[in-house]
C-alpha cells in the first residue's frame, strides 16, 4: 500500500538547502511506496525564492518535476481552496492562499502534507517537520 504526500513550498526549501528537516523530506522521497505530489502554486512560490536568492530556477524546477506529481491549480481546486482560505483565516489570521491550495490538494487526492509551515499546526492532513 503507498502513502500519499503533498509537500510544501516550506519542505522543499528544507530539502534544497539539505537541513535537518529536509533529510526528512528526502526520506520520504526515496521511499518507492510513497506517493509525492505537488501543487502547481508551490512551484511558483518555490521559483520565486530560488530566483531572489540567485539560485539555479532550471534546476530546481527539474527537481520538483521529476520527484513529485503536479497537481493543476484548476477551476475545482481553486475554488476549494478560496474557501478553506477564507474558513481559515477566521482562526489564523495570516494564513495564506498557498497554503490554502496546498490544503485543498491534500484534501482532493486523500493525502498527507508535509511541511514545517507553524501554519499547519492542528490541521489534521499535516506531519510538521523541524530542524529538532
Amino acid at each position: 500500500m503507498s502513502d500519499k504526500y503533498v509537500i510544501d513550498a516550506y519542505a522543499w526549501i528544507e530539502y534544497f538547502t539539505a537541513t535537518k528537516a529536509g533529510t526528512k523530506v528526502k526520506t520520504m522521497l526515496e521511499q518507492e511506496n510513497n506517493e509525492i505530489y505537488t501543487c502547481a502554486v508551490t512551484i511558483a512560490e518555490i521559483i520565486s525564492k530560488t530566483t531572489r536568492e540567485k539560485q539555479d530556477t532550471e534546476a530546481v524546477y527539474d527537481t520538483l518535476t521529476t520527484n513529485s506529481n503536479i497537481i493543476d491549480a484548476d477551476n475545482q481546486l481553486s475554488k476549494q481552496a478560496g474557501i478553506l482560505h477564507a474558513q481559515t483565516r477566521k482562526t489564523k489570521k495570516d494564513f495564506g492562499l498557498a497554503d490554502a491550495y496546498v490544503l485543498a490538494t491534500a484534501r482532493m487526492i486523500n493525502a498527507r502534507i508535509l511541511t514545517g509551515d507553524p501554519h499547519f499546526k492542528g490541521i489534521k492532513e499535516a506531519i510538521l517537520i523541524t530542524n529538532h
